[in-house]
């Protein structure tokens, strides 16, 4: 004999399902930007840069060199000048690299900016080591502020064993500048 439930408990049943499976939608949607950060530092997926306490030992430098190029862009809402001081260096794999972007706040008033930055080709990524950036920290500038920004970075030395990057003879280390609250938005 097949005994039939009460419509009651069916209706709560789904009821208690749909909140669940919208409970975990909202979970996930909250977590998904921190995920996919964790995930992007950790592959170097979408040019996303590692980052290091020191470069490696003198030892492990290698003779193979590549040139690094250096970009720089503002966003709109930002009224500030930045670039990079020199637009190349050629380094040797394992070589540890000091350069400086320059930034002048262009208003009449303080402005904190936030900088992102990527690696270009993406599969160059994962080797590309920022030891000190000034991409790590907000930046306060003063109205009319000139201010030079380090950049201290090496290529890592497994870079001369990965095959899928042999032919790689350059790679372009990318920043944009943004209004500090707008970016911050983004994550809300």
């Amino acid at each position: 004999m097949h005994v039939q439930e009460p419509q009651n408990n069916i209706h709560t049943k789904t009821l208690l399902m749909t909140l669940g499976i919208l409970f975990f939608m909202v979970v996930l949607v909250i977590a998904s930007v921190p995920l996919y950060q964790m995930f992007c530092a950790a592959t170097g997926i979408g040019g996303t840069t590692q980052t290091a306490d020191y470069a490696p030992d003198a030892n492990m430098i290698s003779d193979r060199e590549i040139t690094v190029l250096f970009n720089a862009d503002v966003n709109g809402k930002l009224p500030w000048y930045f670039k990079p001081v020199q637009r190349r260096v050629k380094v040797k794999i394992g070589e540890e690299a000091l350069i400086f972007y320059k930034a002048v706040n262009n208003s009449d008033k303080p402005i904190t900016g936030v900088a992102t930055f990527n690696v270009t080709p993406f599969k160059t990524a994962y080797y590309f080591n920022k030891v000190e950036c000034f991409c790590f920290t907000e930046q306060t500038l003063q109205p009319g502020e000139e201010v030079d920004m380090a950049v201290s970075f090496y290529i890592d030395p497994e870079f001369v064993l990965d095959e899928d990057v042999d032919e790689i003879k350059e790679m372009t280390l990318s920043y944009t500048f943004y209004p500090s609250d707008d970016y911050n938005k983004q994550f809300e």
